[in-house]
């Protein structure tokens, strides 16, 4: 883009973070907003004020449907007139029940969550990440996709297939100039992990601060040829 003295102008990105509020969505955001992104923050009850920042704007939603989905994408078009990365960081894990005894509620609750949801904003952001030429997807998978834990099968398999599934994305879109990948980070230093594990050693755990930069990095130009990977991140544990 060129403006009238033909000086270069270099246009912010225009970023979708869903699950933008919270341990690892908070660092997400942030480390976005700092590197100069325009940045759409999803989570249920997102504001303004989460987020005190001039290219932060919120999109409270909650991607249990395709329609959900698809407005949270259209929202951002309309407003900005294009997409260039989305972040992917909704999930969630229950478990401590061996498969013979995991109810028929939590398999669809994780179901739902992790591997719906992505098939959602994935369906519908692709479209927009085509027109920029350059789309960056990454989402926030778990070290248990690749490393299962007993008494989380329906977690590590709902995990496992949103891996597979961000991997497909990548082959599909190739052409089209799109990246997609996924990190697995291992125990994350968020609150409410030092809450539900008081006597455990932080000092391990991955700061999502890290994590977070990771993420940056693969919406990078220096990250162009990463493709389809999925990238541990577990900290010393």
């Amino acid at each position: 883009m060129l403006t009238s003295t033909g000086l270069n102008v270099i246009r912010a990105p225009i970023t979708l973070i869903t699950g933008a509020k919270g341990g690892l969505g908070t660092a997400v955001t942030n480390a976005f907003l700092a590197a100069g992104h325009t940045v759409a923050g999803v989570s249920r009850s997102i504001q303004a004020a989460d987020f005190p920042h001039p290219n932060f704007v919120p999109l409270p939603a909650e991607l249990s449907t395709a329609t959900e989905a698809q407005h949270a994408v259209d929202s951002v078009r309309e407003r900005f007139g294009r997409l260039d990365n989305l972040i992917h960081l909704v999930g969630t894990w229950a478990g401590g029940k061996p498969v013979a005894e995991t109810p028929d509620e939590m398999l669809q609750s994780l179901w739902q969550t992790n591997v719906i949801s992505t098939f959602q904003i994935l369906r519908a952001a692709i479209p927009a990440l085509r027109a920029s030429g350059h789309g960056r997807i990454v989402a926030a998978g778990s070290r248990s996709a690749v490393d299962p834990t007993p008494g989380s099968g329906a977690y590590n398999a709902a995990k496992s297939a949103m891996v597979a599934l961000v991997k497909t994305v990548a082959l599909e879109e190739a052409q089209h100039g799109i990246t997609a990948n996924v990190v697995l980070p291992g125990t994350m230093d968020t609150p409410a992990n030092r809450k539900a594990m008081p006597n455990a050693d932080f000092s391990r755990w991955a700061p999502t601060e890290s994590v977070a930069s990771l993420i940056l990095w693969l919406t990078s130009e220096a990250a162009r040829s990463v493709n389809g990977a999925a990238l541990p991140i577990y900290g010393r544990d």
